[in-house]
């Protein structure tokens, strides 16, 4: 097995143990995490949301980079020191430009998301990332590769396994997760990540190009194909859940397509695909209601499968 090196910006791991116990033994911690009590429900969720995070726990603002906007926070359940338990990485952002440079990662139905790993057995992380103009391209990706770095070097102290996990991106989280993966001059010391579910992403750039996505991936068309997931996704062996939404634009749709198509050439590499009937903002995706329409279902199956094949 490749052993997987941190970068030296990575918070070394007796000082994320410190900042935990700070966290549970201060009321007035100024830095570094903040950890909820079990059973506490993220700020102004709905009965239902509020429900599913019951049990859960909470630790929040942990630092996986030297930039302010390099956070991160874990979900655990009630006995995460039981077992090694599969990661859930939460890489979500509906936009790849902002004025503060700081995506809003936080929130009642990302935190729903973050439940159902605790309380499915796994470990939850999200992590916050940079935006342009502040971190154009390739900031995104190297965000990814740092926070996954992160996860390898602290995980096993929130009960997790840095050899089960996996990354799920969301509309221009999707995008960071897929060009870290089709790009190993990002990667520390190989992919990281037993396999990536990519959901509503933007995987290569073309003329119709918004302006926010020319703030991040640059003005010159000339650069955006070396800059998108082709060609280097399809030579990875991760296994790769794909999803998109019926109601996404006609360009996210035919990205989706495009992609699956690229990837079922190589017959080994044909990903899981999940086509959802609604995409109600976050709720919809990330919900992971197993009863209704979403990616529960798809996600457990794809962990189980790593599980069992013993990836990466």
């Amino acid at each position: 097995m490749t052993r997987y090196f941190a970068p030296k910006y990575l918070v070394p791991k007796y000082l994320v143990l410190c900042l935990l116990f700070a966290a549970m033994t201060s009321a007035s911690v100024r830095a570094g995490p903040v950890l909820d009590s079990p059973g506490s429900s993220p700020a102004d969720a709905s009965p239902d949301q509020a429900q599913s995070c019951e049990g859960v726990s909470f630790s929040r603002g942990l630092r996986y980079r030297e930039n302010d906007q390099n956070v991160l926070d874990v979900a655990t359940g009630a006995s995460r020191g039981a077992a090694s338990r599969p990661v859930l990485l939460f890489v979500a952002g509906e936009n790849f430009a902002g004025e503060n440079g700081i995506p809003d990662f936080t929130g009642p139905l990302q935190d729903v998301a973050m439940c159902f790993a605790a309380r499915n057995g796994m470990v939850g992380v999200r992590m916050a990332y940079g935006l342009a103009p502040a971190n154009p391209w390739p900031g995104g990706a190297k965000d990814v590769a740092a926070a996954i770095a992160w996860i390898h070097e602290n995980i096993d102290l929130f009960g997790g396994n840095g050899d089960e996990i996996v990354a799920i991106g969301y509309s221009a989280g999707a995008s960071h997760v897929a060009n870290y993966l089709a790009h190993p001059e990002f990667q520390l010391s190989g992919p990281g990540v037993a396999g990536v579910v990519l959901v509503s992403g933007l995987y290569r750039l073309g003329a119709e190009a918004s302006a926010a996505e020319k703030a991040y991936f640059g003005d010159d068309p000339s650069k955006y194909q070396e800059r998108s997931a082709f060609p280097g996704i399809v030579h990875v062996e991760t296994p790769i859940l794909l999803a998109w939404s019926i109601m996404d634009s006609a360009q996210i749709i035919a990205q989706g397509e495009k992609l699956k198509e690229y990837l079922c050439n190589v017959p080994a590499h044909c990903p899981h695909t999940k086509v959802l009937d609604s995409r109600e903002g976050l709720s919809s995706v990330f919900s992971f209601d197993i009863s209704n329409d979403s990616l529960a279902g798809a996600t457990i199956e794809l962990v189980r499968e790593i599980e069992a094949r013993g990836l990466p």
